[in-house]
């Protein structure tokens, strides 16, 4: 009768470490596997835009050289003769039409909306715009929300309040790239220790991510290095 319990515990002790250590492994590797995948994916696809190029103009066959390997010469040259020609006037114009003509398409203009988001959220993080992270009670009091401090408020704005007043933006999840502009007294903020980038992936993970402060970092390290001696 009592050696139930015992063996209840044990097998509970061993779901714990199995659980503990699987979560973890997969936290480690998964994201290394889904990069190395992603990287062999775009050089596989790179070697292949040799295949769009007329005869006349594959280099590294008339020259003896292997095509694989150098299709990312290749889609260098692409990128950067996009980009010298999408910046200029005429560039523009053409990009604005040919972006119109995709969002007209029925089925296509979601894709490409939605992928063109997310490429923006990635290359243009508006993360170098933000000072400061900051809590504040928002929609309503007693419920909190991060906030990025984009500057003080001026003119008319502080005058009319009599107060300090901070511009802060209030983005959504997971999308921080979209939100609120809010104006708010600068003593109803709550100062964090996190940096914008580590807001940025509590954010976007929806709070999965919680990344910690450096503070805290700092105490752990140093009791970690206490309790190790």
């Amino acid at each position: 009768m009592t050696a139930t319990p015992k063996r209840w515990t044990r097998w509970q002790r061993l779901k714990h470490f199995l659980r503990v250590n699987l979560i973890a492994g997969f936290l480690f590797l998964a994201p290394i596997v889904v990069t190395v995948f992603i990287l062999r994916a775009l050089l596989k696809w790179a070697d292949n835009a040799w295949k769009w190029v007329p005869d006349f103009m594959r280099i590294p066959e008339k020259l003896g050289i292997p095509e694989t390997g150098t299709g990312v010469l290749l889609v260098f040259i692409v990128l950067l003769c996009t980009g010298i020609f999408v910046r200029n006037y005429v560039g523009k114009r053409l990009a604005r039409s040919i972006e119109k003509v995709i969002l007209k398409l029925p089925g296509v203009n979601r894709f490409y909306a939605a992928t063109n988001q997310l490429f923006i959220s990635v290359f243009k993080s508006p993360a170098k715009e933000f000072k400061q992270v900051v809590l504040i009670e928002y929609p309503r009091p007693r419920l909190y929300a991060l906030a990025f401090v984009t500057g003080i408020a001026v003119g008319e704005i502080q005058r009319k309040t009599k107060e300090k007043v901070l511009n802060v933006f209030v983005p959504t999840t997971p999308n921080p790239t979209s939100g609120f502009y809010l104006m708010v007294p600068q003593e109803d903020t709550i100062k964090l220790d996190l940096t914008v980038e580590d807001a940025f992936k509590i954010l976007i993970s929806g709070g999965i991510l919680n990344p910690e402060s450096p503070e805290l970092k700092h105490k752990t390290n140093l009791t970690t290095d206490t309790s190790s001696n």
